[in-house]
C-alpha cells in the first residue's frame, strides 16, 4: 500500500471543540469554513448550489476500531465501522452534505456540518450538477 497525502483547503469554525458521539448534535446547526486565501478562487460560483459536500479529516480521532457500538452506547448492539458515522475509521475522512447558507469572502457559512472546530477540510463539491 502506498500512502497518500493531503492538504486542507481550509478549517472549520464550529461551537464544537471536541469530538461528539452522537452525530445527531450538528443537526441544523450553523457553523462556517474558512478557506485558505491560496484556494479563495476556487469559491468563484459556488453561490450557485444550495447544497454542499464537504469533505474533512478527523483529525482528532486516534486510531480505529473495526466493529463498535453506535455513539459509543454499549446498549446498541454493535455494528461495522462502515455502517456507522464514527471519527475512529482506517481512512479518518468524513464527509458531509450541508446546506450553504452564504459565502462572505474567503468563508462558508454552512448548516449540518458534522465537524468539531479546527477540523481540516479536504475539499467542497456541489451536491447537485447545475450544467
Amino acid at each position: 500500500m502506498s500512502d497518500c497525502e493531503f492538504i486542507p483547503i481550509g478549517f472549520v469554525e464550529s461551537d464544537f471543540k471536541g469530538i461528539q458521539d452522537d452525530p445527531d448534535i450538528f443537526h441544523e446547526t450553523i457553523s462556517r469554513i474558512r478557506i485558505l486565501d491560496d484556494f479563495a478562487e476556487g469559491l468563484f460560483q459556488l453561490e450557485r448550489y444550495g447544497r454542499l459536500y464537504v469533505i474533512f479529516r478527523f483529525d482528532r480521532a486516534e486510531g480505529y476500531r473495526l466493529v463498535i457500538h453506535p455513539r459509543g452506547d454499549a446498549n446498541r448492539p454493535e455494528r461495522g465501522v462502515f455502517a456507522t458515522r464514527s471519527p475512529y475509521r482506517p481512512n479518518p475522512i468524513g464527509l458531509s452534505v450541508v446546506e450553504l447558507v452564504g459565502i462572505d469572502g474567503n468563508v462558508l457559512t454552512v448548516r449540518d456540518l458534522d465537524a468539531i472546530d479546527g477540523t481540516p477540510v479536504l475539499d467542497i463539491k456541489p451536491w447537485e450538477d447545475l450544467y
